[in-house]
């Protein structure tokens, strides 16, 4: 049965014009795998805690000379290369992410322009920037880049698969029953980025540019800077990936995190947990650290597995229902590739190093005065005593970037503050302070303002009688 429905999509993807041969054989070898079953089950009673020399512990990492020579030798061994397929629908906005602005006008791609810059120019190096666009993205992505046209560093963009969306009960491609456009389509997730580097031709360009180390990271993690320590350790050590973790607290609980599984380092997704062990996974007692996302990977080990077809990382199915058709899209993760590269290990770095950008209140907290910006570095406040951040619930009043910026004369301070919830009709003016455990909520139908200069500390406001 298997075989003949792969036969008969292999059969119907040979038709569709719109996508290389490369991108066919990539989506028919991810549908053969998905429908042979031959996803191998976690086995937990295998599952083991990665030790201190599979987990390294940051304040561990020997830092380098601090030399301009040497550390310019350093850099010219590196590539910055970041994620760039996600629009910025979820925050009321069109195109690319990227392009959102997160702090005294600039956006995530200007601020990861302007620190690449400051770098190279202080020492002397050429770390080039690469971003991975997907279909949804390209366009736009080419036309912002233009602007960044007389910047010193050289800046790459290609494009991750595009890969058909499968009707389910057909299990067809959707272009091929005729639905021809976007939505007819997906970008298979960032696991992708291996055989799209390779195939676009870039991985041998910087190979061919004596780059042997790519830093990949989301583009919206302002934390995601480079980092001399880290880049240092493995070069020395040399291994050939490397993801950073950071300490789990309550906020992360479906991240994936690092376990030692069979003598390897391993990947370990919410998804692959069995049922009756999901709470355990989600605890922050057995399983401490969570995937950031921040990965350093070698370009020789890239290309020698990308070549030999060796990286089968999990597929995570999709199904969606699109225009009233249920289809269903197959992604993989870069994460989930620790396992095929040699002397991978995880790097336990500070929270600093995460800090993304995914809805209206992660852009308050990186508006507000808990941050300053210096050299497109995000920096946090040294006034500010509590190590972890405040926790802030908006109301979907707040969820479109327009809408939020409406609604905050300026952004109140909150070096003090615990948490923040907010909801319902409620506008802020400008010098607001709030401090310890703050809840607003408007009632219905009522227009709710916080005036100029108001300091609420500890406060539960549910009308202007409160404030």
């Amino acid at each position: 049965m298997a075989d003949e429905k792969l036969a008969k999509l292999r059969e119907a993807t040979a038709g569709l014009t719109q996508i290389s041969d490369n991108e066919k054989s990539g989506f028919l070898s991810l549908v053969g795998r998905y429908l042979s079953g031959d996803e191998e089950l976690i086995e937990w009673a295998k599952i083991h805690t990665p030790t201190d020399e599979v987990v390294v512990p940051y304040d561990t990492l020997e830092s380098p000379p601090e030399d301009i020579e040497a550390t310019k030798k350093l850099l010219d061994k590196l590539a910055v290369l970041k994620l760039n397929g996600g629009l910025g629908t979820t925050m009321g906005c069109t195109g690319p992410k990227s392009v959102i602005e997160v702090r005294n006008g600039f956006t995530f791609l200007d601020l990861i322009v302007i620190q690449i810059e400051s770098l190279n120019k202080k020492y002397g190096s050429n770390v080039p920037l690469l971003l991975m666009n997907s279909f949804n993205t390209h366009e736009d992505t080419l036309k912002i880049v233009e602007k960044y046209a007389n910047s010193s560093i050289e800046i790459h963009t290609f494009n991750q698969s595009q890969y058909p969306r499968v009707v389910a009960d057909e299990f067809l491609p959707w272009p091929s029953k005729g639905k021809t456009d976007k939505n007819g389509w997906y970008p298979p997730g960032h696991g992708d980025i291996f055989p799209s580097l390779m195939n676009s031709g870039k991985l041998d360009l910087l190979l061919s540019q004596g780059k042997e180390y790519v830093f990949i990271a989301n583009s919206d993690n302002l934390g995601a800077i480079v980092d001399m320590k880290i880049l240092n350790h493995l070069i020395h050590k040399q291994n050939e990936y490397c993801m950073e973790v950071t300490p789990k607290t309550l906020a992360d609980v479906k991240g994936g995190t690092l376990i030692s599984y069979e003598g390897r380092v391993q990947l370990l997704e919410i998804a692959q947990v069995p049922d009756a062990h999901v709470n355990e996974f989600k605890s922050i007692e057995k399983f401490k650290i969570f995937n950031t996302n921040n990965l350093w990977v070698n370009l020789k080990a890239i290309k020698r597995l990308v070549e030999a077809d060796a990286l089968k990382m999990e597929i995570i199915p999709n199904p969606k229902e699109v225009d009233g058709v249920k289809v269903l899209q197959l992604e993989t993760a870069a994460g989930a590739a620790i396992r095929f590269f040699d002397h991978a290990i995880g790097i336990n770095v500070p929270r600093s190093r995460f800090l993304p950008v995914k809805a209206t209140s992660d852009l308050q907290l990186v508006q507000s005065d808990l941050y300053t910006l210096v050299d497109g570095f995000v920096t946090r406040n040294s006034a500010r005593a509590n190590p972890s951040n405040p926790s802030i619930e908006l109301g979907p009043e707040f969820k479109k970037v327009g809408c939020f910026l409406s609604r905050f004369k300026s952004i109140p301070s909150i070096v003090e503050l615990d948490s923040l919830k907010v909801s319902g009709d409620v506008w802020f003016g400008s010098g607001i302070v709030l401090k310890g455990k703050v809840t607003i909520t408007a009632k219905s139908g009522v227009k709710l303002e916080i005036p100029d200069g108001a300091v609420l500390e500890n406060k539960d406001i549910n009308g202007p009688e409160d404030l």
